[in-house]
């Protein structure tokens, strides 16, 4: 079922860039250069990106994901994924096969949502450009906003996922 979903996606954005390029001709050689130039940053990264996964799954162990990111591991699951979502520099592309592998592996939605928020909005570097340029007052504000709202932001969408599997399970 997944693959036919994935294939059905990608016709999808197929059409959707055909009807692009009919409806813009004037961007055409703009919009088939960022297409291009898309693709050979994800075909330079990808093989990376393969690497880590497997890594990953060699090294770390479904009971250690489980002890620090799974249901029972609480405001210190919510640290560490913040933590380990706050360091990489790299585009969050990056990251969604990282995180499908800790859901499998049974980390807490919440903690999958953190880590996802924080490597897309809370990088260390990014951190000190602020600082530099903006003061202490306002990174420091907005850190804190953005840490306090992504836990809410994830906890809000753990129970919603909760409540459509139930459903779901109510419904089978």
């Amino acid at each position: 079922m997944t693959g036919r979903r994935e294939w059905v996606a990608l016709g999808m954005v197929a059409i959707a860039a055909t009807t692009i390029l009919l409806i813009f001709p004037e961007k055409q050689e703009t919009i088939l250069t960022t297409m291009w130039e898309y693709f050979v940053e994800m075909m330079m990264v990808f093989p990376a990106v393969m690497v880590v996964m497997g890594l990953f799954a060699v090294w770390v162990s479904k009971e250690t994901v489980v002890k620090h990111l799974g249901k029972t591991s609480g405001v210190k699951g919510f640290f560490l994924s913040l933590f380990l979502g706050a360091l990489p520099t790299g585009p969050l592309y990056v990251a969604f096969p990282l995180a499908a592998s800790l859901l499998k592996k049974g980390a807490r939605v919440s903690n999958i949502v953190i880590f996802l928020s924080a490597w897309s909005c809370i990088k260390l570097p990014q951190e000190m450009v602020e600082l530099q340029f903006l003061g202490v007052e306002f990174m420091a504000l907005r850190l804190i906003l953005t840490v306090i709202f992504v836990i809410i932001m994830a906890l809000v969408i753990e129970k919603v996922m909760g409540a459509l599997a139930n459903k779901k399970v109510q419904e089978e």
